[in-house]
């Protein structure tokens, strides 16, 4: 299979452009106090406290927001991988299974710890791109080769996700990359069914 290759004028605002976003509202919280830095982000959080106090601006609030600035290889990797959803997809379906997958990834861990999470975890700092990124990148293998390829890769980034959830010292937001791209990988399956062979593929060769 011959690469396909990408229109001169391609790029990929999507992800760029929110990415940048975040990484300069990030430079800009550091700018701020501990204690009123401490405050944005719990505001922005969607923790089982905020959403036990109907706080659902947050399932928005805290994909825009970031502890600290991204590292620069989680940063590009975010760019491409939703530029490229984007090129494949279009910029409305890309942002759609992006919030989707936070939104639905956020609420099923929240309904898992409402009545089980001590006091800290409870009130957890939990903002970031991760859940929408794992989302996206799920929701993207319908976009490889049809069959063994696509399977394989699907099985393999299930296999990395669980890996974390096993550990002794894991975290509710393990638990929530995992579900976050399970339901990317879900989306990706219900595309196979409705769209067919009709998407622009990653070449492999």
């Amino acid at each position: 299979m011959k690469p396909l290759p990408l229109p001169r004028s391609w790029s990929s605002p999507l992800g760029a452009l929110y990415t940048g976003g975040v990484q300069l509202g990030s430079h800009a919280l550091e700018r701020l106090g501990p204690q009123e830095r401490e405050r944005v982000l719990r505001a922005c959080s969607t923790n089982v406290d905020n959403l036990d106090a109907g706080r659902w601006e947050t399932l928005l609030t805290s994909a825009c927001v970031v502890e600290e600035p991204m590292p620069l290889p989680y940063a590009l990797l975010l760019v491409a991988v939703l530029g490229y959803a984007e090129y494949a997809y279009g910029a409305w379906w890309t942002a759609a299974v992006f919030l989707f997958g936070h939104t639905a990834a956020t609420l099923l861990v929240y309904g898992a710890l409402r009545r089980t999470a001590d006091h800290e975890t409870r009130r957890a700092l939990d903002v970031g791109a991760s859940y929408g990124l794992n989302a996206v990148l799920g929701a993207l293998t319908s976009a490889l080769p049809h069959g063994t390829v696509r399977n394989a890769a699907r099985a393999g980034l299930l296999a990395l996700a669980v890996r974390p959830v096993l550990r002794r010292e894991r975290t509710f937001t393990d638990a929530g990359h995992l579900v976050a791209l399970g339901i990317g990988i879900g989306v990706s399956v219900a595309a196979d069914c409705l769209s067919g062979s009709h998407r622009r593929k990653i070449a492999l060769t």
